[in-house]
């Protein structure tokens, strides 16, 4: 076995589990208190442009690769009226928004989201309401998006001022209809039935679209995964993919525990993964259906100071976590289980992308800024590109009052071939000690060169603010590759990032 404090890890280029959909990187865009107002968009800022949109926000959005991002919801959703956020602004309506007890002025809407959106250079992913409304408004926002000319809802979008479609291709069916939270939450049955019949008549109006179901609203869900098996049984054949949500929290401040809870997404994601293959085995298809883990993300820090909003505002400043560089050290461990599910997680979204539980935070009026956890989301998007590798790895374990087995080391690889590049993400666990890893990598012809970076911090709890921003990625040195073997030593409780050259 290896020393207690020393890791191993083979990485073959041929050990393939698949290519990453770039949707993996994807983000979630709720109207929810300062995620939009105040957040996007905020007419008056100093970086506003002509549309209201915060330039600091969009290039910090640019910087971090999100590759698609779900709008408008969320909880929201199941009470929006499309309808109320196209048009003249001036005519627009207000009104009592009940999922968050907010007011919503609807100064931001479907079309100004999309110019949002091609501005950063991201793919849009839409949910329909399927809470308080149905098949009927679905099919209609569909052919209000898609539709080229010639028909009631595409002539009205071009009425708006927006000649071109917006080709959106992927749309969600409602969200978290299992909970009773939600406004108009369904049986199974009666979701499954409503899916199939809203995923009909919207195919019917683009053919080319995907869709996704909603599974259970997280794994610790009572019903959980009965509900997602009775919905696939209605609406195997019509979706392509299903949702999963879930979110993680230290309220006991148990950090060993806590960085532990990536084998509890691993777990959700396998469970999800033989609902499926059983609906599949027991309906005799062919066809594979995959994953959409549309929210994930830490959350916890903001509940206490939420019960304290006063109600019926304009964008309030709800779920407004500050996230620790112990958040980071979890968010990086979650994206590399994502990551290594690559092969059945096909979209991601980290929710939400600004304010809101988001790795990035504004003052309304002042500056913009990178959240700890805005670190290892921009590395795996940035360099998490091309091939998910499957890594056999020996580490040293640790038990908790939750997990056993818990590796010290958590990582995963990716192959970029086009640009000759193998990028290897680690955490090491360990809260004391430097944990030495020892790398084959013998299997890339030419391997040449190795970069390292780290971020790590004395202080579990430092954060960063508007006027500090203390955890940071650095430049690390001590790595070496000889004959494609590497070695490094990974600093306690830390993310890395291993790159290197495979021409």
């Amino acid at each position: 076995m290896p020393d207690a404090k020393t890791a191993t890890l083979v990485v073959d280029k041929d050990f393939v589990i698949s290519e990453i959909d770039p949707r993996l990187y994807g983000s979630f865009v709720e109207h929810l208190g300062r995620c939009v107002y105040g957040g996007i968009f905020e007419k008056g800022h100093p970086t506003a442009d002509r549309d209201g949109f915060r330039q600091d926000v969009l290039d910090l959005v640019k910087e971090l690769g999100v590759s698609i991002v779900r709008y408008p919801g969320g909880n929201f959703v199941s009470g929006y009226n499309w309808e109320d956020g196209v048009g003249p602004v001036e005519k627009r309506p207000r009104k009592l928004e009940l999922a968050w007890r907010t007011i919503e002025p609807n100064w931001v809407g479907v079309n100004e989201f999309a110019r949002w959106a091609s501005k950063v250079g991201t793919a849009v992913n839409m949910s329909v309401n399927l809470g308080t409304r149905g098949p009927d408004e679905a099919r209609a926002l569909v052919e209000y998006c898609n539709h080229p000319s010639g028909s009631y809802w595409s002539d009205m979008r071009i009425s708006h001022g927006q000649k071109e479609p917006h080709r959106i291709k992927l749309w969600c069916l409602g969200n978290e209809m299992d909970g009773p939270w939600q406004i108009c939450h369904k049986t199974a049955a009666e979701y499954g039935r409503a899916a199939v019949e809203a995923a009909k008549v919207m195919r019917w109006v683009d053919p080319d679209i995907e869709l996704v179901a909603c599974g259970s609203s997280h794994p610790r869900m009572p019903t959980f995964p009965d509900y997602d098996a009775t919905v696939l049984e209605h609406a195997y054949e019509q979706v392509n993919y299903v949702s999963l949500h879930s979110y993680y929290g230290n309220q006991e401040n148990d950090t060993a525990n806590f960085l532990a809870k990536s084998l509890e997404m691993d777990s959700y994601i396998k469970s999800v993964v033989a609902v499926c293959d059983t609906t599949r085995a027991r309906k005799r298809s062919k066809k594979t259906l995959n994953l959409s883990f549309d929210e994930w993300n830490v959350w916890y820090h903001s509940h206490e100071n939420d019960r304290k909003i006063t109600p019926w505002t304009i964008a309030p400043p709800q779920v407004e976590d500050s996230y620790t560089f112990e958040d980071a050290l979890l968010a990086g461990c979650l994206v590399m289980t994502l990551m290594k599910h690559a092969d059945r997680v096909k979209v991601a979204c980290l929710a939400q992308l600004v304010n809101v539980i988001a790795p990035i935070m504004t003052v309304t009026g002042g500056p913009a800024w990178r959240q700890t956890i805005f670190y290892p989301f921009l590395h795996a998007s940035r360099y998490g590109r091309g091939r998910s590798l499957q890594t056999i790895l020996r580490s040293p374990r640790y038990d908790t009052k939750e997990y056993t087995d818990v590796p010290l080391l958590e990582c995963s690889a990716a192959h970029n071939p086009e640009k000759g590049e193998l990028s290897i993400f680690a955490v090491n666990r360990d809260q004391s000690a430097d944990l030495a890893l020892e790398c084959d990598l013998r299997s890339f012809d030419g391997l040449s060169g190795v970069t390292h970076t780290v971020m790590d911090s004395r202080d579990l709890k430092a954060v960063n603010t508007k006027d500090a921003q203390p955890v940071k990625p650095r430049e690390a040195a001590g790595a070496k590759l000889d004959k494609g073997r590497l070695s490094v030593k990974l600093p306690p409780l830390s993310w890395n990032v291993l790159r290197m050259s495979a021409r």
